[in-house]
């Protein structure tokens, strides 16, 4: 078997047989958990406590989220446990149905959550309005810290948030001065640790801010001997689980549906946020892989199943505890993992550690998260799109009726600004300059026809006039006013223009109808094109002229059909542009080598525009060696182009393109002293295949290459005699496309041409220069006619700076271009 054609006995990446792996935890993941323990341990005890649960609740729920969710979730770097978001909700379900009743709705909405991971709905808990999630999320953090301003005034609670607000002055009147102090405190070392300066403060703020503050207030209390109510841990043993529902059915359903609903769409959220920061991340060396949302929703539905049966709070993805996850340096999900075990030691083991905090303390670091939900950045995005009555609606419903009932409230107003904006147009008209400008502002729809059409008849007959669309939809009924009025003025003698909101020219509104006579696409090729022929043939004896005008055309009249197409559909838009480049010059960043071939289309399968490509072609993109174009007295046009790009124009990057059915390639394999094919290291499995497609390359080729030995297109192929003797050689692995081998010889040797030439390119004198100054990269691509698909090779075709190409060890691949990055294409 050929040396480039992996076998199955050789797999050095497997492990030895009889041997299993372990399990290895990178040091990154093990120190990252420890930095999340230390921020849930004291945010689980503080939202158990804002709830009205059991302490223990709290630590159950951090353990299982970090344990079961981070194992099952699909969002590996994402923390999961008891949330703000959910303090509400869950407060409102203790104090209406009971702890253990609450416990049981847990279960059940961990089911509902598992059921919509089913149906793969993930995808759509994003197209909730971000103003509503934010409106949502600051309407609880305005109750939490309602509710919890009372124990830091040394009181007690009421049942909702208006509640609160009446109570408030009341518990003013009665002040507790030690639970001032303690929350005091702690606000200000949760505020004021990110900010400790110095090299010590930089030591002190690996600790997390709120430890630091839980930490300090409980000492100061400890110190000072205040008596405090404590957290208080009962025995394990007589922990609540949960019981069979009791109440109304559809306000049970109500329940279950508020806390699914609640749970899924934070935990959702936020595991998008985390890709976003994962993304950001400095460090690229491990690839995090994105989170698979109906995954996530899996897992998140089977903790708050197991949460709820040991009696833990409900469960969801948390920001907070994620970021900083993200932040430590975890790598996989082994973090999440290991800070859900660490929650669990802890609470068995520190019972008596725990006992020691003042409730005051955990109700101000509460407090302080309620507040910070409110998000003044939040606000401003939201303000921007102008959602802010969503924002202000979803927060009011939220703080006087409830989540659910707030959350329907922010839908409905989502709902009305969406249709107030659809059939909300304005439309304006003045005259600047002799020109008159109508400006509609917003979707033309039925509704805006009359002023749009009392306003266009405000316009002078004869006159100059643009109008200007500023807006992403237009129905039938504006396009018929628009049209009807643009035919009659310019028959009037006027002008008109179409712009954008930017003041960009546009095409005119056209009928998106069939038979319609539309611009043809830039890539349309000239006998598709349909733009230039008359809407209405007459017929003459029988027969249309259609036939007389397509020979007409066939006879020579593509090309000035072509350029008038390009001079009314085209020329508008970039006229701007090329005038740029006239007076700045060229600046292309790339130099661009490919084959004459009159299938490939630089601009199209490459996407640029004027000014991108300095682009090279001939006949098979060959790339002569130095000295070797000349020789014969043939022109020097290829190093002349090379030395211009690279020294005159400083192009960053030079690429070589081949491409399928290659007429060059062809035509060298048909070449009387070509190299056997059969002699080649090709695959049994490719044999016959090589074989055939040798034989129809000869009788093409005989068709299309000159009979002379000494033809000007023989002398010139023979620059490609190189590829041929490095496809023969068994020196070299064979070029192949990454998953499969070559089709036959052709694209064969279509590949191996591409590494070859950018081997000759090297030896140019001007690219060795930059390649050592780091200044130019050398690219090498494949394009598949047939498929419109094109390849990447996976390396520039040096070889570690020698010239005797690559080593029979080392793979060619050219890898497929997915609708992705180049750098990742390239990988």
């Amino acid at each position: 078997m050929s040396a480039c054609v992996p076998t199955h006995e050789d797999q050095p990446h497997s492990p030895p047989p009889g041997r299993r792996r372990g399990i290895r935890i990178a040091g990154a993941d093990f120190s990252a958990s420890i930095s999340v323990f230390l921020i849930a341990l004291p945010l689980s005890l503080g939202i158990a406590l804002a709830t009205g649960a059991p302490l223990q609740a709290g630590l159950v729920a951090a353990a299982v989220g970090g344990l079961v969710a981070g194992r099952f979730g699909g969002a590996p770097l994402q923390v999961s446990g008891p949330a703000a978001g959910l303090t509400v909700v869950t407060a409102d379900l203790i104090h209406q149905y009971g702890w253990r009743t609450t416990c049981a709705i847990t279960v059940l909405a961990g089911l509902a959550q598992l059921g919509l991971s089913a149906m793969r709905v993930a995808r759509s808990a994003l197209a909730v309005s971000p103003a509503i999630v934010h409106g949502m999320l600051a309407g609880i953090g305005v109750t939490i810290a309602l509710a919890q301003l009372h124990i830091v005034l040394g009181g007690s609670p009421q049942s909702s948030a208006v509640a609160n607000v009446q109570a408030l002055p009341a518990q003013l009147a009665d002040l507790h001065p030690a639970s001032i102090t303690v929350s005091a405190l702690t606000v200000g070392v949760l505020l004021a640790w990110p900010r400790l300066p110095g090299r010590t403060g930089r030591i002190l703020r690996k600790a997390p801010a709120a430890l630091a503050a839980v930490a300090a207030a409980t000492l100061v209390a400890l110190a000072a001997g205040l008596s405090l109510d404590r957290v208080d841990l009962p025995s394990w043993s007589s922990h609540a689980l949960p019981e069979l529902p009791q109440g109304p059915v559809l306000g049970l359903l109500a329940a279950v549906l508020t806390v699914t609903l609640v749970a899924s769409v934070e935990s959702l959220l936020s595991a998008v946020a985390v890709d976003k920061l994962v993304a950001a991340r400095k460090d690229q060396d491990i690839q995090i892989p994105r989170a698979r949302l109906d995954r996530e929703l899996s897992g998140q539905g089977a903790a708050n199943v197991v949460s709820g049966a040991l009696g833990g709070l409900p469960i969801t993805g948390v920001a907070v505890r994620s970021a900083a996850n993200v932040a430590a340096g975890a790598v996989s999900r082994h973090s999440t993992m290991l800070h859900g075990l660490w929650v669990a030691v802890a609470a068995l083991l520190l019972v008596s550690v725990l006992d020691l905090i003042p409730l005051a303390a955990l109700a101000a670091l509460v407090m302080v998260i309620g507040i910070q939900l409110v998000n003044v950045v939040h606000m401003r995005n939201v303000q921007r799109n102008r959602e802010l009555l969503v924002y202000v609606g979803t927060l009011a419903g939220v703080v006087f009726t409830g989540v659910l009932e707030g959350v329907a409230i922010g839908i409905a107003l989502a709902v009305a600004v969406a249709l107030h904006r659809l059939t909300r147009t304005r439309i304006t008209l003045e005259e600047q300059d002799g020109v008159h400008r109508l400006r509609a502002r917003g979707q033309l729809m039925f509704l805006a026809v009359p002023r749009l059409s009392r306003l266009l008849h405000q316009v002078p007959q004869g006159s100059d006039c643009v109008v200007e669309l500023d807006g992403s939809f237009m129905d039938h009924a504006a396009y018929e006013a628009l049209h009807d009025w643009q035919v009659a003025h310019l028959a009037q003698g006027g002008t008109v223009e179409f712009t954008g909101g930017s003041g960009v020219p546009i095409a005119e509104p056209a009928e998106p109808a069939m038979g319609s006579n539309t611009c043809c696409r830039p890539w349309t090729p000239w006998r598709n094109h349909h733009c230039g022929a008359p809407a209405e043939q007459p017929r003459t004896q029988g027969r249309t002229t259609d036939k007389q005008w397509v020979s007409s055309r066939v006879q020579g009249g593509q090309l000035a059909s072509g350029l008038s197409s390009f001079q009314r559909h085209t020329a508008p838009h970039v006229r701007g542009e090329l005038a740029r480049l006239a007076r700045e010059g060229q600046q292309p960043s790339q130099l661009f080598l490919t084959c004459a071939d009159s299938r490939l289309v630089t601009s199209m399968i490459t996407a640029s525009g004027p000014g991108d490509l300095f682009t090279v072609r001939n006949v098979g993109n060959l790339v002569p060696l130095p000295g070797e174009e000349g020789a014969e007295g043939q022109d020097e046009s290829v190093a002349a182009a090379i030395e211009y790009a690279v020294d005159v124009l400083q192009v960053e990057s030079i690429t070589i393109c081949g491409h399928s059915g290659c007429g060059a390639m062809q035509a060298l394999l048909s070449t009387p002293d070509a190299p056997e094919t059969a002699g080649a290291p090709a695959p049994q499995a490719t044999a016959q295949a090589t074989a055939e497609t040798t034989s129809r390359a000869s009788q093409s080729a005989s068709r299309t290459t000159p009979q002379a030995g000494s033809s000007p297109l023989t002398r010139w192929l023979r620059h490609g005699r190189p590829s041929l003797e490095r496809m023969r050689s068994r020196d070299h692995a064979w070029a192949r496309i990454s998953g499969r081998l070559p089709a036959d010889a052709v694209e064969q040797l279509c590949l191996t041409n591409v590494v070859q030439q950018l081997e000759h390119l090297r030896a140019h004198p001007a690219v060795a220069r930059r390649l050592a100054e780091g200044r130019l990269e050398l690219h090498g691509m494949y394009f598949h006619v047939g498929e419109a698909q094109a390849y990447l090779l996976a390396s520039d075709g040096s070889s570690g700076g020698s010239s005797g190409g690559l080593s029979g060890s080392s793979d060619e691949v050219f890898n497929r271009v997915a609708p992705t990055a180049f750098e990742e294409s390239r990988a």
